[in-house]
C-alpha cells in the first residue's frame, strides 16, 4: 500500500504540474490560478512526505525500490539530496530540539530566522545547478513561459516549505519544551483527522511520529491517542 500511495502522489504531482503549465492562464485577476497554485503546493508537500517515509524505509520493503522512490521524490520536489536528507533526518530523531538537531534553531525561535536556517541547511550548489538546468529546459526547449514557471512551479514549492516547516518543525518542536513532551521534545495537533490531513498529511501528529517512526504517514492517525493538553497545540 505504501508504494501505491507514493506512486499516486508522484503521478498526481506530475500530471497536475503538466496540466497547469500548459493550460492555466497566468494573470493576477484569474482566481483559478490561485486555486491551482495552492493545490500544487499541497502536492509538493505530499511529495516531500513521500521522501520522508522513504527515509524511514516505509515506502517499500524492497530497499532498492524504497530508496529509488526516496531519491526521485525529493529530486522532483526541488533537486534535493536524498543522502543529505537521510543523515540530517536521523540526527533530528536522535537529538530532537537540541544543539545536535540539524532541524532545530538553538539561537532563535523566530519563525523567519528558523525557516531561513532550515532552508540554507538543505540547499546545495548542485541542487541550484540542477534546478537552473531544468528551468532552462522547460523554458527554452519545452517553450513554457517564464511567468508560468515562476507562478505555477517555483512559488508552490516555496509555499510547501512553509507548510512543512510550520506543521512539521516549528509548531511541534519550538520552545518551551515541557515535561509532557518527553525525550522527543515534540507536540502534537489536537485530534482532528480531517484538519491533520489537510494541514500536512498527518505530519502535525508529530509526537506520534517520533514515538512511532515506523508508522507511515497515512497510518499516523491510528496512533493518535488523547494526550495531555501540554502535548497539544
Amino acid at each position: 500500500m505504501g508504494l501505491l500511495i507514493a506512486l499516486a502522489i508522484m503521478v498526481l504531482w506530475t500530471a497536475h504540474l503538466v496540466y497547469i503549465l500548459l493550460n492555466v492562464h497566468v494573470a493576477w485577476d484569474n482566481p483559478w490560478m490561485y486555486v491551482h497554485m495552492l493545490l500544487q503546493a499541497y502536492l509538493y508537500t505530499g511529495l516531500f512526505i513521500t521522501g520522508h517515509d522513504a527515509m524511514h524505509q516505509l515506502v517499500s520493503p524492497n530497499k532498492k525500490i524504497n530508496n529509488a522512490i526516496g531519491y526521485a521524490s525529493v529530486f522532483m520536489f526541488a533537486g534535493m539530496s536524498y543522502r543529505r536528507l537521510i543523515k540530517n533526518h536521523w540526527d533530528h530523531h536522535r537529538y530532537p530540539g537540541t544543539e545536535k538537531d540539524p532541524d532545530f534553531n538553538v539561537k532563535s525561535q523566530n519563525f523567519w530566522a528558523w525557516w531561513f536556517k532550515f532552508m540554507v541547511r538543505y540547499t546545495t550548489i548542485w541542487q541550484i545547478i540542477a534546478m537552473a538546468i531544468i528551468f532552462n529546459l522547460l523554458s527554452r526547449v519545452a517553450g513554457i513561459g517564464v511567468p508560468a514557471l515562476l507562478v505555477l512551479w517555483i512559488i508552490p514549492a516555496f509555499l510547501s516549505t512553509f507548510q512543512l516547516f510550520y506543521f512539521g518543525t516549528f509548531l511541534p518542536h519550538r520552545r518551551p519544551h515541557t515535561e509532557e513532551m518527553g525525550n522527543h521534545r515534540a507536540r502534537t495537533l489536537k485530534k482532528n483527522h480531517l484538519w491533520a490531513m489537510l494541514s500536512c498529511y498527518f505530519f502535525g501528529y508529530h509526537y506520534e511520529h517520533h514515538a512511532s517512526p515506523g508508522t507511515p504517514w497515512w497510518q499516523l492517525y491510528k496512533m493518535k491517542q488523547p494526550l495531555a493538553g501540554a502535548h497539544e497545540h
